[in-house]
């Protein structure tokens, strides 16, 4: 193994450390992947990289770029009905490598941009776990030809991108529900006290406290805890509560 191989190893090990770092409770999802594309540049001959994340509608987004012109030449490909490389890539799922975009016959308009930009090659690898396709990461360069060794560094990186994407919406699908049960725990307990409440100053039972207050609820179309609360904290009278129960009985 030569000086540039080992180098090159320990540095993507020192990045996948750093990267592995980042994913943790609370974690920066953008800064994990403006990491990821600036590191990409480090390890492979590629002058600069762009990251394109797939949105709620299945629409493809730029979220990370390590320049302005590829910012630039990113959001060109998104807003054209031609397409590009990346576009490309989202959709089918599959690689694209163009080691030569002024003998390239597809998505002339990009072509002719890009080559303007001094970019003369493209790569978009795949963000994919297990068929899933959640972007796309994509390497310019200057007629930068890729190893089969540089493809796969290239194809670990957008791995790794692909398991902090996923998991940071997990993460969020996991925090929205354990809000929602907080909610409604605090709900019932909102709910008991108001019962309690209406039982005391009506004289009645806990059934019937809980009957007159989902009836005011459901005749005024509000929610039984919002009822509850304003019960609880003086702001809605017992007396109009416990009579729509006595209407509706």
């Amino acid at each position: 193994m030569d000086d540039t191989r080992r180098t090159r190893d320990a540095l993507l090990a020192q990045r996948f450390v750093a990267l592995a770092d980042t994913l943790v409770d609370d974690y920066d999802v953008v800064d994990l992947l403006d990491q990821l594309v600036h590191a990409i540049v480090e390890l492979l001959p590629v002058q600069q990289a762009g990251l394109l994340l797939l949105d709620d509608s299945q629409e493809p987004q730029l979220l990370a770029s390590t320049s302005e012109s590829t910012r630039v030449l990113e959001l060109f490909q998104l807003q054209s009905n031609e397409g590009g490389p990346c576009i490309e890539c989202v959709h089918t799922g599959a690689p694209v490598t163009v080691e030569d975009l002024a003998s390239h016959e597809g998505w002339p308009r990009f072509s002719q941009v890009a080559l303007s930009m001094g970019f003369e090659s493209v790569h978009a690898l795949p963000l994919r776990l297990r068929g899933e396709i959640v972007g796309a990461l994509n390497l310019f360069g200057e007629r930068a030809r890729l190893t089969e060794n540089d493809r796969q560094v290239g194809q670990s990186m957008a791995d790794m991108a692909t398991i902090g994407i996923l998991q940071h919406r997990s993460s969020l699908r996991a925090s929205i529900e354990a809000e929602q049960l907080r909610q409604a725990l605090a709900s019932r307990v909102i709910i008991e006290q108001a019962k309690g409440v209406l039982a005391e100053f009506g004289n009645v039972d806990m059934e019937a406290a809980f009957q007159a207050l989902r009836s005011y609820s459901r005749r005024r179309n509000l929610k039984l805890g919002e009822v509850a609360r304003a019960v609880v904290e003086r702001q809605l009278p017992p007396q109009t509560v416990l009579r729509s129960g006595q209407a509706h009985s």
